[in-house]
């Protein structure tokens, strides 16, 4: 029987396997070494194990005969798919989080759309990726739908993996925040339907690039 910690250690492992897949932190078609992360989460083979596990049954990760897990890789088509998925989800869960957003929430992204020009001011990649996180999830957690950000974050999942070759072409990358800085104005304005806009227009914009990485 799995005690209590065992549980805890295990969901902690998929938890943040879950979250560097979500950010980028891996490309397709990279090999996910068991040893490799257990080191660098400083726990056990077998929690990883288990954790990749379950990350393959959301399609996250693939095993590959003689490679092992191993992130996917997205056609033109799977990626199409999954880009008109994150308008539908992503723009009813912006509209909604406009209409609810507390004034302490509105401040955080105020100060995370700053940290976003600020880390593309310098291309850094990585503290755009988590500022850019961190500024749609304070948005679409103000809709009050756990549902909602649960079918999201899984579709997020699809495309994390090539996030970080945004930053491939500077010029494309420079104009990452302006749907962002957009987004500010509709909020400042209340109009969550401008919010909504912007967001899609952000994702969009993005979806661009991307969609030229894929297969």
């Amino acid at each position: 029987m799995k005690t209590a910690e065992a549980a805890s250690i295990q969901d902690h492992v998929y938890l943040t396997l879950r979250q560097w897949l979500t950010v980028g932190k891996y490309l397709p078609g990279d090999r996910l070494k068991i040893k490799t992360i257990a080191d660098e989460m400083n726990v056990s083979q077998m929690p990883v194990r288990a954790a990749l596990q379950r990350l393959a049954a959301e399609h996250a990760v693939v095993n590959i005969p003689n490679c092992g897990m191993t992130v996917p890789t997205l056609s033109k088509a799977q990626f199409d798919d999954v880009l008109q998925v994150r308008l539908m989800l992503e723009g009813q869960a912006a509209e909604s989080g406009a209409h609810r957003l507390t004034e302490d929430e509105r401040q955080q992204l105020i100060a995370l759309c700053l940290q976003m020009r600020d880390a593309l001011a310098t291309m850094n990649a990585k503290a755009y990726l988590d500022a850019n996180e961190d500024f749609h999830l304070i948005l679409y957690k103000a809709s009050g739908s756990p549902l909602l950000m649960e079918l999201i974050e899984t579709v997020w999942l699809q495309v994390g993996p090539i996030s970080n070759r945004l930053f491939e072409d500077s010029n494309f990358a420079r104009r990452l925040n302006d749907a962002h800085e957009d987004a500010m104005v509709a909020l400042e304005n209340r109009d969550p339907t401008g919010v909504r806009r912007a967001i899609e227009r952000d994702i969009f914009y993005a979806a661009q690039h991307l969609k030229s990485l894929c297969t």
